[in-house]
């Protein structure tokens, strides 16, 4: 066993649990009519399997196959005759896959089922159930106990003082919706000083819920109310029915961005619930265990015209959409995703309808999510070519290295591609190849200071570029990040390196924009910011919106509006109404707007700028 108590090192640095063991034996095809925790007993192989998978992903804790073993729950599988069996086997199992170094932490979850409340009448049968369970997780070995997902407090503080009878510390767990209260209405302010006030609880955590997100903003809420150890235990986000199956579709580095910012508010123990896997733990084990803050990309240097270069270009010289930015005028674009396949017909249909509407230009993503389409430089030179419209070309860092992003920037250049956007890309994993390699040689501010540089005509190795280029630098922006201030530095780095304007990311709370226009314009320099928007299409796209894609705020009285259609016309209808409601509220403070077309469909587009 570890010498030092989970917390005590819990106080030291974070820690990190392992993940979903029901996902995981559900995905080996055990179904879930079965009784899991029996398959301590029936399956042992299968459960050190996945002890062993969490343990390779690098997590510091992980919880015994134990659950629902308690004598209460498993009457309904005639098991009650085996509840210490279970428990104790279930603990051995994991203890020996732990070793020395990983802690075990004794999974007991709630006797009540879903409307039941603690009474005098079950009162000793509970009472009964958690004191043998939690005695034989005692004797099996493990180095502490967690009682997870509870969501009677009554029954929580009373698992509580049983189980601290076993002399072994106790970590209380409880669950929350998005509200953050309990299925029974009580808020987590009620909840957690309770348990800080309670001589058998010494840690305490929140667990399950609807996803990283909103288990996220309950933590804002519940650390400030209690100085004990605090440890978050998300879902992978909302649950998606395909095809007859329960899936969890957030990735592993969605999860990951979550991760970090619950440790930067303080939590002492990151771990995961339904949906989360060895996948997630390891990408969460390896930020929380990097304790290096060096950054890993190459240097770009800012050349001045007195070192070798000449002065750039105007800006409004650049492009017609640099005119037109510079000259106080609102512009449009629509974003148009390059196809999966080598047939540029459906994309360059939807392009004409928007030239022929007056649009000024269309975005081209360059692999979103890490997806494989048609080069969009490739796509952007064809737009270009033969409708005339001007593109705006997506350029991320993730997969070329400096050689290769500087020959694409000078030759999108020569071919008459102007308009660049510079973004640093989504790693690969988010992607359909995992397994593909990210170069990120440089990030969005080292690519901006390296095109500034082709500018003044310098490459990145100090040699003049005769004659120079003449790129419009555009970048990204977020003003909805998680962390503000780090959002906020890295904007001010790409006005130094020479960013010339931005598009943001899509906005949803017109108040979040303001206030991030607000704080930008503190900087020496300002430069012109395009609003992104976003026609929601439906209820459930708006929910994975909010709760899946990191940055993006989605205000609960949005989702209200759109949980009031009833049909897809509906919610195409109320989608094109909100994103009109935003584009009214920030017409004033903003450049312009770029309008992404949701599935393709660029007469929702058309129709919230119209």
């Amino acid at each position: 066993m570890p010498h030092l108590s989970i917390i005590d090192r819990m106080k030291e640095a974070p820690v990190v649990f392992d993940g979903a063991m029901g996902t995981m034996i559900y995905e080996r095809g055990v179904f879930i009519n079965r009784c899991f925790d029996e398959l301590c007993l029936s399956d042992p192989a299968l459960v050190r399997e996945i002890h062993q998978k969490y343990i390779d992903a690098g997590v510091d804790v992980i919880e015994t196959n134990t659950f629902g073993a308690n004598r209460v729950l498993l009457q309904s599988f005639g098991l009650a005759d085996r509840v210490a069996e279970i428990n104790e086997t279930g603990a051995k199992l994991a203890r020996e896959c732990a070793g020395d170094d990983v802690y075990v932490a004794g999974s007991v979850g709630p006797c009540l089922r879903r409307g039941q409340t603690l009474s005098d009448r079950n009162l000793p049968t509970l009472k009964a159930a958690f004191e043998e369970c939690t005695r034989a997780l005692a004797v099996g070995g493990v180095d502490f106990l967690l009682l997870e997902t509870f969501s009677d407090i009554d029954e929580l503080l009373l698992a509580a003082e049983v189980a601290a009878r076993t002399g072994l510390p106790i970590l209380t767990s409880f669950t929350v919706g998005t509200r953050g209260e309990t299925s029974r209405g009580k808020p987590l302010e009620e909840i957690v000083p309770l348990l800080q006030a309670s001589a058998h609880v010494d840690a305490i955590g929140m667990n399950c819920g609807a996803g990283p997100s909103p288990l996220c903003s309950a933590a804002e809420r519940a650390l400030p109310l209690t100085d004990k150890p605090f440890v978050l235990m998300p879902n992978a986000g909302q649950p998606q029915e395909v095809e007859g199956r329960t899936l969890y579709m957030t990735t592993p580095e969605y999860f990951t961005t979550y991760a970090r910012l619950m440790i930067k508010i303080g939590a002492a123990g990151i771990g995961g619930c339904c949906g989360t896997t060895p996948a997630h733990m390891g990408e969460v084990a390896k930020a929380v265990h990097s304790v290096s803050g060096v950054s890993k990309h190459a240097r770009v240097k800012t050349v001045v015209s007195a070192d070798v270069g000449v002065d750039p270009m105007p800006t409004a010289e650049k492009s017609p959409f640099g005119a037109k930015l510079m000259c106080g005028e609102a512009v449009t674009s629509i974003e148009i995703l390059p196809p999966r396949s080598s047939d540029l017909t459906d994309m360059l249909k939807k392009v004409r309808i928007c030239h022929e509407h007056g649009i000024d230009a269309i975005n081209i993503p360059d692999g979103p999510r890490a997806s494989a389409r048609i080069s969009p430089m490739i796509a952007a030179l064809t737009i270009h070519q033969q409708i005339g419209i001007e593109p705006i070309l997506h350029y991320c860092c993730r997969d070329r290295n400096l050689i290769g992003m500087q020959s694409d920037l000078m030759g999108g250049f020569a071919a008459g591609l102007c308009n660049f956007l510079i973004i640093t890309g989504d790693p690969p994993k988010l992607g359909d190849y995992p397994d593909a390699t990210g170069v990120f040689d440089v990030d969005a501010i080292g690519l901006v200071r390296m095109a500034a540089n082709l500018n003044r005509g310098v490459d990145i190795g100090g040699t003049a570029v005769k004659p120079p280029c003449n790129i419009l630098i555009g970048v990204g922006a977020n003003p909805c990040d998680l962390e503000p201030e780090v959002e906020l530095a890295r904007f001010g780095q790409k006005l130094e390196a020479g960013a010339e304007y931005a598009i943001t990311q899509p906005i949803f709370d017109p108040e979040a924009l303001l206030r991030f226009l607000d704080d930008i314009h503190k900087f020496p320099r300002t430069i012109p910011v395009v609003a992104g928007v976003w026609p929601l299409t439906s209820f459930k796209n708006a929910e994975f919106m909010k709760n899946e894609v990191p940055g993006v705020e989605i205000p609960d009285s949005i989702l209200e509006r759109m949980s009031t259609c009833k049909s897809k016309e509906d919610g195409w209808k109320m989608g094109t109404e909100i994103a009109r409601d935003i584009r009214d509220a920030i017409a004033d403070a903003v450049a312009g707007f770029q309008v992404s077309a949701p599935f393709g469909k660029v007469e929702l587009a058309l129709d919230v700028l119209a």
